[in-house]
């Protein structure tokens, strides 16, 4: 019948075969759950891409002369737009940057208008500041999942087998350069009113 050996070798290959189907399994398991957590990013982005014409557009009828700022948000939205519609991490990354720099111009310029930020369209926006929020945390539940995902595709043993079955790293998504810069605060001394 059959050999000792043989007998072995037929354990051993059954124990291999099981141990690539598993490892296999777990592999389609992360990436699942990358794209998942990449589309609870991306549904976020979008809420922020919807958000953003109505501020402008508010902002704009108070601040006809502060134009290059809101050129440079409709600018970085529409570019925003575009890397998310390409679905490739790496583009959307910088983009949304981008796109977060250029709101901070924004809500920078508006604070000099009292008056607008007391309009009811105004106050209705603060869902953008949440929505920033919102991003992120998806960013970071994004990050920590493309984390664990790529830990297992480099690790050994089962690096062995990910580039044979096509699993690759996936990118992550990082803040801009800028944003790891401290912050620098400056108060200034308003002098003393004259007495009457």
């Amino acid at each position: 019948m059959f050999s000792p050996f043989g007998v072995l070798l037929i354990g051993l290959s059954l124990l291999v075969g099981l141990w690539v189907v598993l490892t296999y399994n777990a592999f389609i398991r992360g990436r699942n759950t990358v794209r998942g957590s990449w589309a609870q990013v991306d549904v976020e982005l979008k809420r922020r891409h919807d958000l953003i014409p109505n501020l402008v557009s508010t902002v704009q009828g108070y601040t006809d002369h502060e134009r290059q700022t809101l050129t440079s948000v409709t600018a970085a939205r529409a570019a925003a737009v575009s890397a998310s519609a390409s679905g490739d991490v790496s583009k959307v990354g910088p983009a949304e940057n981008a796109l977060t720099q250029s709101l901070r111009s924004l809500f920078a310029v508006s604070e000099n208008y009292p008056d607008l930020k007391a309009s009811a369209n105004y106050l209705d926006l603060t869902q953008l500041g949440q929505t920033e929020n919102r991003i992120a945390n998806a960013r970071t539940s994004y990050n920590q999942t493309v984390q664990g995902y790529n830990t297992a595709v480099q690790s050994l043993p089962a690096s062995l087998i990910a580039a044979p079955l096509g699993f690759t790293v996936s990118p992550f998504f990082e803040a801009d350069p800028a944003d790891r810069e401290p912050v620098h605060v400056r108060f200034t001394q308003n002098p003393p009113a004259a007495a009457a």
